[in-house]
């Protein structure tokens, strides 16, 4: 069995998330160089409602919480009973991540190393194709005595790790125990405890380099994965290997869920301008491609674009950050859909266009196609760059939940663009008081664009108009 003080752990929790759930109940069975010292359960009070499927799943019910201890006063228990110990678990980024976002919201630290079983088994026995704790349980023959409660699924570790050592040898478990345990990930000029430090839930993560100066701002729905995977060599290009040799610190704000963390990436590269980031850069002004009637054809037209581009019947397509985006993406469409280059405007001088005499052209220009169905098949070949207009009379609300506790936050939206985001009635009205003053933000509009295509109707608030 390993060697050292051991503690296996398991939780039960309200949901799937450590920033936005909490822990129901925890079970941890201590082993001191493999012997089995001591078992500890408790239920806990979540301060939230358990959600009726996971009552289903294991069995936890609201009326059994409702009388438990909470974590803060727990937190002395559990303490004493991980610190120092090897933390063991199935999953055990999810176990080890409640634990720490628990004893952060009572405002102390903790950290421990940490052992995967699931990884433990990946790295045992590849050729296996599941590793889930109840595959384990049958392919290992193991008893569980209650499955999906806290205790029950702690207990089951040891005999687990016992039956991995009986199919390989104890020295072959503990070399790669070891290997998990020691792997850097991280380089040494940044602090040894970081990848303990990084929450798993949604947020921005901030890059500095000597001197303080920032280097790049990045989003992830797992700040911790996707910050540790900068540092990574399995996965690093060259640009991510020379970005990680000169990161010095790493700073990062969580937020309730991944709409948030896009919005706040895209408006601190535009407020901070990090030197390694490139694609949500201000830009200057914005372009779009406009149709309008001339000559008895439409001509397309690049313009700076603004509010009345987005309004019903507008014809406009885009957003383009530079004029000369927008003109490429209109001589690529129309070569892919064989448009006429010199009715479009694109190409000059007497005679039929280039076009037609390489066979890319169906004659618009000599009058052998229709302008009609030139006309047409523009609209068509320009149709997946339409801009949308803002379906809404005024502005709304996009709720999501707050990072730091258990309310919601509202994201203002107006015209597709991000105003802000409020925690009360007071900051929305504030926000929609100067929704006017603001440049159209074309990666607002993307990710706005998408959110709303999916979301539901009961986080949507329709607020009032905005003076304009």
């Amino acid at each position: 069995m390993l060697r050292g003080p051991v503690a296996c752990v398991d939780l039960e929790t309200t949901g799937g998330t450590a920033a936005q759930h909490r822990i129901t109940e925890v079970g941890i069975v201590l082993l001191d160089d493999g012997v089995v010292v001591e078992e500890w359960a408790s239920l806990v009070n979540p301060c939230q409602r358990i959600p009726p499927s996971i009552e289903s799943f294991t069995g936890i019910t609201n009326e059994m919480v409702a009388d438990a201890p909470t974590f803060d006063e727990l937190r002395s228990e559990v303490r004493s009973r991980l610190e120092g110990r090897l933390f063991v678990a199935h999953n055990a980024r999810f176990d080890y991540g409640f634990v720490r976002s628990e004893f952060r919201r009572v405002g102390e630290k903790f950290a421990a190393p940490v052992l995967c079983t699931v990884r433990l088994s990946r790295s045992l026995f590849p050729d296996h194709g599941r590793h889930n704790l109840d595959t384990l349980i049958e392919r290992w023959g193991l008893q569980c005595g209650q499955r999906h409660r806290a205790l029950g699924d702690a207990a089951v570790l040891p005999d687990l790790l016992a039956a991995f050592e009986g199919a390989v040898g104890a020295d072959r478990v503990q070399q790669v125990v070891d290997a998990s345990r020691f792997e850097s990930r991280l380089p040494p000029h940044l602090p040894a405890d970081l990848a303990d430090e990084l929450p798993e839930g949604p947020g921005v993560y901030l890059f500095r380099g000597e001197g303080g100066a920032l280097i790049y701002v990045g989003k992830s729905r797992n700040l911790r994965s996707r910050v540790l995977e900068h540092f990574s060599s399995g996965h690093r290009s060259s640009k991510e290997a020379k970005l990680g040799q000169q990161v010095r610190e790493v700073e990062w704000i969580e937020t309730g869920g991944e709409l948030g963390a896009l919005l706040l990436e895209s408006r601190m590269v535009k407020e901070l301008a990090p030197t390694a980031n490139r694609r949500l850069r201000k830009a200057e002004s914005t372009q779009c491609i406009r149709l309008v009637e001339s000559d008895g054809a439409l001509r397309p037209r690049i313009e700076q674009l603004g509010v009345e581009h987005l309004e019903p019947g507008a014809d406009a397509y885009g957003p383009f950050r530079t004029e000369r985006d927008a003109r490429r993406a209109l001589e690529g469409k129309a070569r892919e859909a064989s448009l006429c280059m010199k009715v479009l405007g694109l190409e000059t001088g007497p005679g039929s266009c280039f076009g037609l005499q390489v066979g890319r052209c169906r004659g618009a220009c000599v009058g052998k196609e229709p302008l009609p169905l030139h006309d047409a098949r523009l609209r068509l070949a320009l149709a997946s760059l339409r801009l949308r207009s803002w379906p809404f009379k005024g502005a709304v609300g996009i709720r999501e939940r707050a990072a730091d506790g258990p309310g919601t936050l509202l994201h203002v939206v107006d015209r597709w663009q991000h105003l802000g985001t409020a925690r009360n009635d007071t900051e929305v009205s504030e926000m929609l008081q100067y929704a006017g003053d603001r440049p159209f933000d074309p990666d607002s509009y993307r990710i706005v664009a998408r959110c709303l295509e999916r979301l539901p109707s009961r986080d949507l608030v329709m607020l009032e108009r905005a003076e304009r």
